[in-house]
């Protein structure tokens, strides 16, 4: 195990961890991103970018290797397969950030940018037939569908973004929602319903996923409001109906909002002094790679304010004041 000595660490290289590690580096300050995987974060699962300003198309895989290129240009440390285990704070009032291999990254500050977990259906044959049939990665798995009948689960940008793309491998696509419309914006909609291959299966909930010889064949829907059940015939399942903040890692209360989102001050500063929040993993009105650089914009700065503070003996305000989440303002500690 070995100890290293940070200014400040930043946990996850997605859109918002590059882009708080360029700032930090711009900035001077020893900083460190640690990434369990690849860095990109959810822009590796995501085929084309066309929301994001100045890029009116661009793959995603490509905007992920810009950002990477920019952060390591200014300085930054971006270090790939280094699983964060936890993050604590030491008797001494120090951070301490532990990865898989055991090594400890001690740090005054910390910026959380680990975004979310896809949430599963949690329902029988789900994990049975991962990887051979259900996925959580359109651009991981699309091309081994080439010519099958697969479902969508989901009704948000994600899933209708994802079943469109599909079409390009699928024979046929169904997107099963359990609602009677989609929360998607009203462009994507436009570009499922414009779409032949893709029918809309509405009001239906999956309730089993089924199969043989180790292949998913099928699944077991039920229409919500009839209670009709019948068996969909498809080969592949593509589950896109939410994330989970990846918040699990941080020992010690934070305060956060019902989902498990962090919520933060205007600063991008959790209640917990020192630690910061950026991109997916805090509680805010929408979750995109605009709002994702921005929070961590924002963090960095403040992190260099915060450390300047500190070498100096200069009080600054304290983050349990104000929490700002989905654009409404809340008092730590009120429910």
């Amino acid at each position: 195990m070995a100890v290293h000595d940070k200014d400040v660490v930043i946990v996850g290289a997605g859109p918002a961890g590059l882009c708080a590690g360029m700032y930090a580096g711009r900035s001077m300050l020893d900083a460190v991103v640690l990434e369990q995987g690849l860095p990109g974060g959810e822009l590796l699962n995501t085929e084309v970018i066309e929301d994001y300003i100045g890029f009116e198309h661009i793959l995603g895989s490509e905007l992920a290797e810009k950002f990477q290129s920019h952060a390591v240009k200014f300085g930054a440390d971006v270090r790939p397969y280094h699983r964060v285990e936890h993050v604590r704070r030491a008797a001494d009032g120090a951070f301490e950030t532990t990865v898989e291999n055991g090594d400890v990254f001690r740090s005054p500050a910390v910026i959380v940018t680990a975004g979310g977990t896809p949430v599963k259906l949690e329902v029988p044959g789900e994990i049975e037939y991962a990887g051979r049939g259900v996925s959580y990665c359109a651009i991981c798995d699309g091309a081994f569908f080439r010519g099958h009948t697969i479902m969508v689960v989901g009704g948000g940008d994600a899933a209708c973004e994802e079943a469109d793309f599909l079409t390009r491998y699928a024979a046929k696509v169904y997107i099963v929602h359990r609602r009677d419309g989609f929360r998607a914006s009203k462009i994507i909609q436009d570009r499922v319903f414009a779409n032949a291959k893709i029918e809309v299966i509405w009001d239906t909930v999956v309730e089993e996923i089924a199969g043989a010889d180790g292949l998913m064949t099928h699944a077991r829907i039920r229409n919500v409001k009839t209670g009709e059940r019948r068996d969909l015939v498809a080969t592949g399942a593509f589950v896109f109906i939410g994330f989970r903040p990846n918040t699990g890692i941080i020992d010690g209360h934070v305060e956060h909002d019902a989902a498990g989102y962090l919520l933060t001050d205007s600063n991008m500063e959790t209640s917990m002094r020192g630690l910061f929040a950026a991109g997916d993993v805090r509680a805010q009105l929408t979750r995109q790679v605009t709002t994702a650089v921005g929070d961590a914009t924002t963090a960095t700065i403040a992190v260099e304010k915060y450390l300047a503070a500190r070498r100096n003996g200069t009080p600054s305000p304290s983050p349990s004041a104000t929490l700002v989440t989905g654009g409404s303002v809340r008092r730590a500690g009120q429910p």
